[in-house]
């Protein structure tokens, strides 16, 4: 009984507990997770409270305790939730690199569709333990191995496709979500920028010539940033997937 008693439990091995109050509309977690995303979507992270969504949903906010123990639950839910959005990932007859460059455009199309993750998913410490997570996991790992990768070859690469990834979709994500309040579009906002950022780059050569590059681009009259944004992470996610072809390495 003691050990089990100091198991740590997650918001998705826990059962919900049951409202004792007949006078509370019944609500179900999807019921919540669906509006407190829709709430995300619409007014970012600062807008959500439990007391909030409970008044959405025409319940107290005391109900919403009866499916999760906090805020931090709810987040978890709705993160889970977003990533059920995504396909798992099927190779094709071209193998295993196809799929796994079309999942990885998904994974951060993903991102950018739900800004608001940029700031939670640090903190979301049990998050793969949640279903959906699982699920993705396990169509990456199943992908890799039937297409010979060794285990731990497997495990690497999905810790390394799934970091880099997040990690540059989060900082993109970020982006917007700062040109989104100055009011300006993408590519106004970038030219207004890049003066000040070429000047504090002067001191630094190496850099100042990327920073002169990409003022250029930005100065193009149908410069499209979508597009250019688009096209840099082609490149990128593409080097991480040679690092990770066992046959490319093999070749080296």
């Amino acid at each position: 009984m003691a050990e089990a008693e100091q198991q740590i439990q997650s918001v998705w091995t826990r059962e919900p507990a049951r409202s004792r109050r007949r006078d509370q509309p019944a609500l179900s977690r999807e019921q919540i997770v669906s509006e407190a995303l829709a709430l995300l979507d619409a007014e970012g992270m600062e807008a959500l409270s439990m007391r909030k969504l409970g008044t959405r949903l025409g319940a107290g906010a005391t109900s919403l305790y009866t499916h999760v123990a906090n805020k931090e639950e709810l987040m978890e839910l709705i993160t889970d939730a977003v990533f059920g959005e995504l396909t798992p990932p099927v190779a094709g007859p071209d193998g295993w690199r196809p799929a796994m460059l079309a999942f990885s455009h998904d994974l951060r199309e993903l991102m950018l569709r739900h800004p608001w993750l940029s700031s939670v998913l640090g903190e979301m410490g049990l998050l793969y333990l949640a279903p959906n997570m699982l699920r993705l996991n396990e169509s990456v790992l199943s992908l890799l191995e039937d297409a010979g990768f060794a285990p731990a070859d497997a495990d690497l690469a999905v810790t390394v496709i799934f970091s880099f990834v997040i990690g540059l979709a989060l900082s993109e994500a970020a982006a917007q979500i700062t040109i989104r309040r100055s009011g300006l579009d993408e590519v106004d906002w970038y030219r207004k920028l890049m003066p000040a950022a070429e000047i504090a780059a002067r001191p630094y050569p190496t850099l100042h010539r990327r920073y002169l590059n990409f003022s250029e681009k930005t100065a193009v009259p149908d410069a499209d940033m979508s597009r250019i944004r688009t096209e840099n992470f082609d490149l990128q996610i593409g080097r991480v997937l040679d690092g990770l072809d066992p046959e490319f390495r093999a070749g080296r």
